[in-house]
């Protein structure tokens, strides 16, 4: 593949810079005019021709400027762009959003996300860790009408779920009392991961309750359990598309409205992205996800001791501006990671 030499990387770099600026095709004249490159207008339009003959400009329609390519774009995001640092007034910005109280991972991810569309314009998503590594702190069971009661499953990670079930009328709440207890002995401070059918057997032969009266309980502890560790996708601005030109056509910008709404979706496209990088960009064609194939994801991964649990990523188009989306997500990455291990702590992994 023939290189590109130090002439067209900095007419390519001028052109993706102003288009990414503009939205509009850029010509030779403005690349002459706009940069001190010290090339006259024909110079750079033949280097506009080689550079579109490569594959890394295309042409919209005759005598229109030239557009980066999804391999323009690459070459832009690996060689050419430098990543800008954020200012102080964007550093406080963002470090304020993320320091509101939180006490769920789940709330979290969600501010995280919110924090990400406002501050890059673009749609974010981000994708809840599943909790196998949270440990239960406390189990409640609380009657609350006669032949019902009320299970609650509190973690380490302030993550709480619970479920209604429905027992005999006979239950007195001193039973329903001395269950709870029996499950916090056997149950406190094990990880999500450890608790398993065993164990649930243990208890309902331990407990001198006849079966019928427990197993209602224990099925609704294991229901919380797996909605603690059910991981959830979160989305916010979806609606900052129709601020960008590309997607002013309305049918284009319902089909990817409607391609957000499904969450199976939304969660197979976080999941198709290696985490091989700190920050990870897919490019147009490069998404394995066809329907955000005209579009760019940024995305990384938070995590807890060193394990990857979850990620968060910006969708938006190709026209991205890279450089302030990449310098905002290594921000909040880091402070997710933060937040994370604040919540979680240390878990004992014997």
């Amino acid at each position: 593949m023939m290189l590109l030499d130090d002439r067209k990387q900095r007419i390519l770099q001028a052109i993706i810079d102003d288009y990414i600026s503009t939205a509009e095709p850029v010509g030779s004249r403005t690349v002459a005019r706009k940069h001190e490159l010290g090339l006259s207008s024909a110079t750079i339009r033949n280097e506009m021709a080689d550079l579109e003959e490569m594959g890394y400009l295309s042409q919209p329609h005759t005598s229109a400027g030239r557009i980066p390519s999804d391999k323009g774009y690459r070459f832009y995001v690996d060689k050419l762009m430098k990543v800008r640092e954020l200012s102080a007034d964007e550093t406080e910005s963002l470090r304020k959003a993320m320091e509101v109280r939180i006490s769920e991972v789940n709330q979290l991810l969600k501010q995280a996300s919110s924090v990400m569309s406002r501050f890059t314009n673009y749609t974010s998503v981000a994708v809840t860790p599943q909790m196998k590594k949270s440990v239960i702190k406390a189990i409640q069971t609380l009657p609350i009408d006669t032949g019902k009661a009320l299970v609650v499953v509190v973690t380490n990670a302030g993550v709480i779920r619970n479920s209604i079930v429905k027992i005999s009328e006979s239950i007195l709440p001193d039973t329903l009392t001395r269950i709870a207890n029996f499950l916090n002995d056997k149950l406190s401070n094990m990880t999500i991961e450890k608790v398993d059918k065993s164990i649930f057997n243990e208890i309902e032969r331990e407990l001198v309750i006849p079966g019928k009266v427990v197993k209602p309980i224990l099925d609704a502890v294991t229901h919380c359990i797996k909605q603690i560790d059910c991981p959830e996708v979160y989305l916010d601005g979806a609606i900052n598309i129709f601020n960008h030109p590309e997607f002013r056509d309305i049918s284009k910008a319902k089909e990817f409205l409607s391609v957000l709404d499904e969450k199976y979706v939304l969660y197979s496209i976080m999941d198709s992205v290696s985490n091989d990088r700190l920050i990870n960009v897919l490019i147009g064609a490069e998404n394995k996800v066809e329907e955000i194939k005209d579009c760019s994801l940024v995305t990384t991964t938070y995590s807890l001791g060193g394990m990857t649990i979850g990620s968060i990523g910006v969708i938006g188009p190709t026209r991205m501006e890279y450089s302030k989306v990449i310098s905002s997500m290594k921000f909040i990455r880091e402070k997710l990671n933060q937040e994370i291990n604040k919540l979680l702590g240390d878990v004992d992994e014997d």
